[in-house]
């Protein structure tokens, strides 16, 4: 009971001054729009808004379902890939060469562009758009962990083999545990961007998606609606953060033990 207070303290303590903000801004905003009288369909109130949000509470969950599937699987095949990938690039310094190029490269590609070809490869249903959310979140875990495994402590990557550890053990015992903080910091990036990916490839083509509900929304001329949207998508995304921040804190205890006593001490 006294550390659950004492997380709702801290976390009180370290959100309070957003959530502040956020509010100022939203009323800032209400404000303006009723001063200036400006016509709901360029710039509509938060309390349009929130009124939009009611109207579609009944076919919203519909629609966040599916973007939320999409962004899940597309980021967890990214991580997988992405680590794979990594694990090759630090294990070949002549295929390091060859392909960081190529990966760096393909960021320069939009993914406007890549989209409609997946949905003509693919067809219109899932499967595109998750490739899409993996092509948004793999060059950041590659990138990553990559950079996590080629810092590992070699002292100690020597000190295994002088004790006669194989390759394989090795890697389990001292470069993995190195290497899954870039590899989750390289992951947090990717979740925070899973959900757009989601979004813009159902632009292109989707039956359902809050891709599909932003689409139809602007062609209702319903901008409201279309904000309802982007809240959604923002706290999707947050939610998508903070899972992978949970996940960190729970594969790697050793990284997050006595932060909330150094957190408690600088507070004071």
């Amino acid at each position: 009971m006294i550390r659950a207070l004492s997380i709702l303290r801290r976390a009180t303590r370290n959100y309070a001054p957003a959530v502040s903000l956020l509010l100022v801004l939203l009323g800032v905003w209400e404000s303006a729009v009723r001063i200036s009288d400006v016509a709901p369909y360029l710039v509509p109130a938060p309390s349009r808004v929130a009124r939009a949000f009611l109207e579609v509470r009944g076919t919203l969950p519909g629609h966040l379902r599916t973007t939320a599937a999409e962004a899940a699987l597309g980021l967890a095949l990214s991580a997988v890939l992405g680590a794979g990938c990594a694990a090759l690039l630090a294990w070949s310094t002549p295929l390091r060469r060859a392909a960081y190029p190529l990966l760096v490269i393909s960021q320069n590609i939009p993914l406007v562009v890549v989209a409609p070809l997946l949905v003509v490869w693919f067809g219109f249903g899932m499967l595109p758009k998750v490739l899409v959310v993996t092509l948004m979140g793999f060059f950041p875990i590659v990138v990553a962990t990559t950079d996590g495994l080629l810092r590992a402590d070699h002292d100690l990557v020597e000190l295994a083999h002088s004790y006669g550890a194989k390759r394989s053990q090795v890697l389990r015992s001292v470069l993995i545990p190195s290497a899954l903080p870039a590899f989750f910091a390289g992951l947090q990036i990717s979740a925070a961007y899973a959900v757009l990916g989601a979004v813009i490839a159902e632009w292109v083509g989707a039956s359902s998606g809050l891709g599909l509900f932003i689409t139809r929304s602007q062609t209702a001329f319903r901008v409201d609606r279309v904000f309802v949207a982007v809240t959604v998508i923002a706290a999707l995304s947050i939610a998508s953060f903070a899972a992978v921040h949970l996940a960190a804190r729970l594969a790697m205890p050793w990284q997050h033990a006595g932060q909330g006593g150094a957190q408690e001490e600088v507070g004071r």
